[in-house]
């Protein structure tokens, strides 16, 4: 991922540095299960881990991409940079071991890091909309439907609605990142002919990876697409969190704004511009976690045993995925915090729309006092497509006041009414301790 939609902890994970330590991990915790074999020296494992922790990672890599330049094989110029790095106990580093053996237990490790690290933002991101959905639960605003004046709703409900889906992305990443905590050593083609399973399963418990039942040369691709589609639905949450703010800070609505920090500027033609440039961008961003995602599936079916065709869209999809959504969430995060809400807006709105937003409960009051259903619509609709005024035209009808009297009508345009549960939403999602 470019450096403008980065974050320094991603960064971080996808480096170089960090893919070569992953590796070692791996490599290194087979040598200790051939020693639990009896297969390589007692100590060796140590011995390397000892070594590998005086090597910098840098140069290694350095050495590996030199090497490479002649192998054409990433894993075997790591492997012989480790040989000339750390001594001749590296002559047992990959026993009985495949590349993919060591590369897709590896990603697993940094996969699981990544979701890891994607929860955490999740959270913050959670933590913003709770506080704000609890500050703003009982501001009245209009609600909108098909881009229309629907009926009357709070802000802090609008909020609430995010803290769900959230809720729901959360469950979501936890079970995809588990998904990928899968890794494998079972050789070329799966099926243990040069490391046995005790082997396999001692390496990866000393992972904290699962043994991927029944592998062929790679881990099943499956695995790592829904991983990739689950950053991609999350990404949806994001980017219908920011199409409600782009819409509510447009001209004619101005109901909450993002953030707008001093020397701000919005455009290099017209000062007086204040554009949702925050949330366009996270659009733009959640499209490529689409694009990610329609990649991932493309990798599931591999030639027999396996082929490469996957190895180059991970490579790119991997780190711009788990790196795009992690500064995405932290934008998301950024705007919830900072984001001005106008109440009184949000009132003159409520106000123009008149009292047409009260006609579903005439509707049902009507139908209940004994008129049909397609009555009583008519009867609502008349009155309702007659512009501000609606109560009054109601008033006036003789079919509505032969079944509803003035006082019962009057009651049923009340936003206390309409708004009476939700105190019950919020318990619903928040219980009592938020």
């Amino acid at each position: 991922m470019i450096p403008r939609y980065s974050t320094p902890e991603m960064t971080a994970l996808w480096s170089e540095e960090h893919r070569a330590r992953a590796w070692l991990k791996v490599e290194i915790a087979c040598v200790a299960a051939w020693e639990h074999r009896g297969i390589v020296p007692h100590g060796t494992a140590a011995a390397l881990t000892a070594r590998a922790a005086d090597v910098n990672l840098t140069t290694l890599c350095a050495r590996a991409l030199e090497i490479e330049a002649t192998t054409q094989h990433d894993v075997i110029a790591f492997l012989s940079a480790c040989e000339e790095l750390l001594g001749p106990d590296a002559r047992f580093l990959h026993y009985g071991m495949t590349s993919s053996d060591v590369v897709d237990s590896a990603f697993a490790l940094v996969l699981v890091e990544a979701g890891t690290l994607l929860q955490g933002a999740l959270l913050e991101l959670r933590a913003a909309l709770v506080r704000r959905a609890v500050e703003l639960k009982h501001v009245p605003c209009l609600g909108r439907t098909h881009g229309q004046a629907a009926e009357p709703t709070t802000f802090g409900l609008k909020l609430l609605g995010f803290v769900a889906e959230v809720d729901r992305d959360l469950q979501r990443l936890r079970a995809a990142t588990e998904e990928v905590r899968s890794g494998k050593l079972a050789g070329a083609v799966g099926n243990y002919g040069n490391i046995p399973p005790d082997v396999e399963e001692r390496t990866l418990a000393a992972l904290h990876l699962r043994v991927e039942p029944v592998a062929t040369q790679v881990v099943p691709r499956d695995r790592h697409a829904v991983f990739f589609t689950t950053l991609a639905i999350i990404g949806g949450a994001v980017e219908r969190l920011a199409v409600e703010v782009r819409h509510l800070q447009r001209h004619e609505v101005k109901e909450a704004f993002e953030p707008f920090g001093r020397g701000q500027r919005g455009s290099s033609a017209m000062p007086h511009k204040k554009n949702p440039i925050l949330s366009e961008n996270l659009t733009g961003l959640c499209r490529l976690l689409r694009s990610y995602a329609a990649a991932s599936l493309e990798n599931i079916a591999l030639w027999h045993e396996r082929d490469i065709s996957h190895s180059s869209v991970e490579r790119i999809i991997a780190p711009d995925a788990t790196t795009a959504l992690h500064f995405a969430l932290r934008r998301a995060t950024r705007i919830v915090d900072g984001l001005v809400v106008d109440p009184g807006a949000m009132r003159r709105h409520l106000d123009a729309a008149s009292d047409a937003v009260f006609s579903g409960g005439v509707l049902l009051a009507l139908v209940e006092r004994g008129a049909s259903r397609h009555q009583a619509y008519e009867w609502v609709q008349r009155a309702a497509l007659g512009g501000s005024g609606m109560r009054d035209r109601l008033k006036a009808d003789a079919d509505v006041s032969a079944t509803l009297d003035h006082d019962t009508l009057d009651s049923l345009f009340s936003l206390d009414s309409q708004l009476k549960h939700v105190d019950v939403i919020f318990d619903r999602v928040l219980g009592h301790a938020d």
